[in-house]
This record gives structure tokens, C-alpha cells and sequence, in this order.
């Protein structure tokens, strides 16, 4: 008797052993090939691959080994360990010094603050249907700001950029293709005392919020120079073959000074005739749908996410951070989203100019909140006397009396 029990014990620790080493298993293939989880049969129908995928995903650990891999060795690892991107040697980080490196990744920290989180978007209640796809250049194909790629060159001022070229795109979606600008992130970068550090950082929902106070006057990028005031830095080298700009600077440039007068070659009004002003500023909820009904309705918004190395070395396809440490936190444009090969992704425009990513843009796994990006979520209405918001379906305009009822 005490043999049969010895037996039997010694055949239920098997039996655990082999469900936890399936279990490891299976969840060590994930991270290192999720490709395969996304084949379905009969009995499992690629919603519940795709619902128990994206919970391995939220739950997956990085290896210590992983996290402290750099250059080559994070590329091949990269390349080696995963199928759902490609990653590659770009100069343009590989010749800064780390200080430098880290230094533009400008924002400090990508959740939602106290504040942003007291003034929320209230579009996740609309009842819209959210298609499976999404793209914001297709969506409004008559405002050109969605579509420009920009370059915040040798400077932290992604969280300005972010917020302008989002800021932009949005006073052409609400008056209906008929205001087309570009919005100076010069402008927003020098004179937003209260959003942070100019080139050494900022705060997103802070540039939103100085939009409704102070106004943001027009400016282009660097090479077409036009506008109230145009970025007084050049787009520089992110490829790693030779390209048509020159190599980054080596060092961060200094932020400008604020000055409240426009380009001497802009004639179209004074600096604050030229002021275009927000409506309102507010955070989105840390909510898939509330984010998709947040861009179907009133255009794209900045985000802010955490940046890995490997982020730096993105060269195509759904990012999922695979390796590296962590260097800052990073400030971008969201425009839409999608699926590839089942994985679904946000589509998000860099400012890193369009030799980097895939084109400029860079897809990241959405529906696990990856390295936060759907922490981080901010934006804003235009202050227009009627702001009309399109839809490919039911499309009406909303007086600005009417939309006091979405905040």
C-alpha cells in the first residue's frame, strides 16, 4: 500500500512537471515566434487565438540577458528570436553618445497625468461602429498634414511635434478640408514655458493645453521654410545606407528663444494675427475602443509610449519590444490602426523624417497597452465658429455649443 501511494505521488509530480513545462513552453514560443499562435483550425476560430495570444503578450517577461543586449547583438537577437518585425543598424543612433541618444526621446513620463486624467474624451460613449481597419490619410484624403512626415533632428521636441502635426491635421478635419496649415512646432517648443524643457523634453498634454491658452502660429520644416516660423533645425541622417541628408548632429541643439514676431519672409500676417487656438485639451482613456472612436471622430492623436533600444533599430513590420533597456520616453502621432497576418496594430507617423521605419510610420501591437501606448493618449478640439466632424457613415456638424456636450 505505501508503494502504490509512493507510486502515485510520484506520478501526480509528473503529471505537474509536464504541465508546467507546457506551459513554459508555450509561452517561450510566443515570445519567440508569435507567428505561430496565429494559425487556426476548425475548433479554434482566430478570435480566441488572437484573445489568448494577446494575453501571453501583455503577461511575456524579457530575459535579463535580452534587456542588456546592444548593436549588433540586439539586431541579430531581434532578427533571430521573432517574425513579427525586422530590425536593423540606423547611424543616426548608432553615432550618438548615449546622453544624446536618450535626450531626444523628449517626454518623461508617457502615462496620462493627474491633470489630463481630470479632462477626459467622453467619444468612447458614441455609439460608432469601429471597422477592423483604419487610416486617417484615407479617411480625410482632401488634409495633405496627415500624410507630412517631419524631422525633429538633434533635438528632444517630440512631444511638440506630436501635438502640432496632430493640432494641424485636426483644423483641417473640422472645417472640412477648407483650413489647411501646418502648425509651427518651433513656435510650441520655445514659448510653452509650462509644457516642460524645450529640446530636453516636455509634457504632451501640456502642449495641447497651451493651444486653447496661447495659440500656436504657422511654420513648416527646416528645407520648405514657410510660415510664421518655420523649425530652425534640419532633417538629418536616420538610414543606414547613405541618403540625401547629412549625418545628426552630435550633441542636442540648444532650445530657441522665444520670439513673438515672425520669419522676416513671411508677409501673410503678424505673428499674432497668424495664431491658430484650440477648443479644448484632454486625455483619452487608456481604452482601445475609446482611442479607435477618439481618431474616427475628430482626427489623430499624440502619443506617448516607453522607447527600448531595439525601437531605435525598427526597420518594418509590428513592433513588439524584444530586447534592450529602456532609454525615455517618446512622443508620436497616431493615425489608424489594422491587422497583419492576425496581429492587430497601431499605425503611428514618427518625426524622424521618412528614411526611418517604414517610410517614416511604424506599426506597434495594439490591445496590450505595448510600452504604454495606450496610456498616453492626448488631443484636442480647433476653436472654429462650427466644426463639422466627418465620418465615412452619418456625417453631420456640430456647432461649438454642441460639443460641450462630448467633454
Amino acid at each position: 500500500m505505501a508503494s502504490l501511494r509512493q507510486n502515485n505521488s510520484l506520478s501526480g509530480l509528473i503529471a505537474v512537471i509536464a504541465i508546467f513545462s507546457s506551459f513554459a513552453l508555450a509561452h517561450t514560443r510566443i515570445v519567440i515566434d508569435a507567428e505561430s499562435y496565429w494559425e487556426a483550425d476548425d475548433q479554434n476560430p482566430p478570435q480566441r487565438i488572437r484573445h489568448s495570444t494577446l494575453e501571453a503578450f501583455r503577461n511575456r517577461q524579457i530575459s535579463k540577458e535580452a534587456e542588456e543586449l546592444t548593436g549588433k547583438d540586439l539586431i541579430d537577437y531581434v532578427n533571430q528570436k521573432q517574425t513579427l518585425w525586422k530590425a536593423k543598424k540606423h547611424h543616426r543612433f548608432d553615432a550618438y553618445p548615449d546622453r544624446t541618444k536618450w535626450g531626444l526621446m523628449g517626454v518623461n513620463h508617457v502615462r496620462l497625468s493627474v491633470e489630463a486624467k481630470q479632462h477626459l474624451s467622453h467619444t468612447k460613449d458614441l455609439d460608432i461602429d469601429i471597422p477592423e481597419t483604419f487610416d486617417s490619410r484615407e479617411q480625410w484624403p482632401m488634409c495633405e498634414s496627415i500624410k507630412n512626415i517631419r524631422d525633429q533632428s538633434s533635438c528632444g521636441s517630440c512631444w511638440a511635434f506630436g501635438a502640432v502635426e496632430a493640432m494641424s491635421d485636426r483644423i483641417c478635419i473640422a472645417s472640412n478640408g477648407k483650413t489647411q496649415v501646418t502648425l509651427s512646432a518651433d513656435d510650441l517648443l520655445s514659448c510653452c514655458r509650462s509644457c516642460g524643457f524645450g529640446c530636453n523634453g516636455g509634457d504632451p498634454y501640456q502642449a495641447w493645453k497651451y493651444w486653447t491658452k496661447s495659440g500656436i502660429v504657422t511654420g513648416s520644416n527646416y528645407t520648405t521654410h514657410a510660415g510664421c516660423k518655420p523649425y530652425p533645425f534640419p532633417p538629418c541622417e536616420h538610414h543606414s545606407n547613405k541618403t540625401h541628408y547629412d549625418p545628426c548632429k552630435h550633441d542636442l541643439f540648444p532650445t530657441p528663444k522665444c520670439e513673438h514676431t515672425c520669419d522676416p519672409s513671411y508677409k501673410d500676417r503678424s505673428y499674432t494675427a497668424d495664431k491658430y487656438y484650440g477648443k479644448t485639451a484632454y486625455g483619452v482613456k487608456d481604452n482601445v475602443e475609446a482611442i479607435q472612436k477618439e481618431i474616427m471622430t475628430h482626427g489623430p492623436v499624440e502619443v506617448a509610449f516607453e522607447v527600448y533600444e531595439d525601437f531605435l533599430n525598427y526597420a518594418g513590420g509590428v513592433y513588439v519590444h524584444t530586447g534592450g533597456r529602456l532609454g525615455g520616453g517618446h512622443a508620436v502621432k497616431m493615425i489608424g490602426w489594422g491587422v497583419d497576418q492576425g496581429m492587430p496594430y497601431w499605425l503611428i507617423a514618427n518625426s524622424w523624417n521618412e528614411d526611418w521605419g517604414e517610410n517614416g510610420y511604424f506599426r506597434i501591437l495594439r490591445g496590450v497597452d505595448e510600452c504604454g501606448i495606450e496610456s498616453g493618449v492626448v488631443g484636442g478640439i480647433p476653436k472654429l465658429n462650427d466644426i463639422p466632424f466627418r465620418r465615412q457613415q452619418n456625417v453631420r456638424s456640430f456647432a461649438d455649443d454642441e460639443l460641450d456636450l462630448f467633454f
